[in-house]
């Protein structure tokens, strides 16, 4: 088996396989894109945007299952890969990546980073959020997520990325990537303005 742990979701993490009944990493020795990429494929999580080493994500438990990994691309699996099993690594140096199915998010042009204009890094690219679905149920989600308590207020801005995203949330979810949600639909965000948030927390 493998995963990501450590990451802000599934899609992102330092890099974990299963052998023999115990979880172990990689280590970053030669890991680079190509590599992470087969991770990405293979837990349906899209491309790899982003390569990690030197255990960004924090370091792992168990043994090093694998160093000097050297994908092709093809491979459908990651223990598929050229590698060594024997290794001089730590745990300090514990691969990982981000994959273009990974969420995260940011507000921007406010006073802090708890208020502002709604933004999704999705598919490597930022993006906007419509706001024909913005309701305080979807930007409480939001708060919560960037650790900024509740919402005071939803507030509007122009479209001026390339993306739109669009969330509809049925329950207080651990984040908007746990909604429903569309991206790049034109039709429900046809006369949309750009959401934003303001939350009764501060941010860094």
């Amino acid at each position: 088996a493998l995963r990501l742990a450590g990451g802000r979701s599934r899609c992102e993490g330092r890099v974990e396989m299963e052998q023999a009944g115990s979880w172990g990493t990689v280590c970053d020795d030669a890991w680079d894109l190509v590599d992470a990429n087969v991770v990405c494929r293979q837990l349906h999580c899209g491309r790899a945007v982003r390569v990690h080493g030197e255990a960004t994500f924090g370091r792992g438990t168990g043994p090093i299952l694998r160093d000097e990994v050297g994908c092709e691309g093809h491979e459908e699996h990651l223990w598929d890969c050229p590698a060594v099993t024997k290794h001089d690594c730590s745990h300090k140096e514990d691969a990982g990546v981000v994959c273009s199915e990974h969420q995260e998010w940011r507000l921007s042009g406010g006073r802090d980073g708890c208020a502002g204009r709604v933004e999704v890094f999705f598919r490597s690219t930022w993006s906007t959020v419509c706001d024909s679905t913005w309701y305080h149920l979807e930007a409480n989600v939001l708060c919560r997520t960037l650790g900024c308590g509740d919402v005071i207020q939803r507030v509007s801005f122009a479209h001026t990325l390339p993306g739109r995203m669009l969330y509809q949330c049925e329950s207080l979810q651990p984040s908007l990537a746990h909604c429903q949600w569309t991206y790049n639909k034109s039709a429900p965000c046809h006369q949309s303005r750009a959401a934003g948030v303001v939350c009764n927390g501060t941010g860094p």
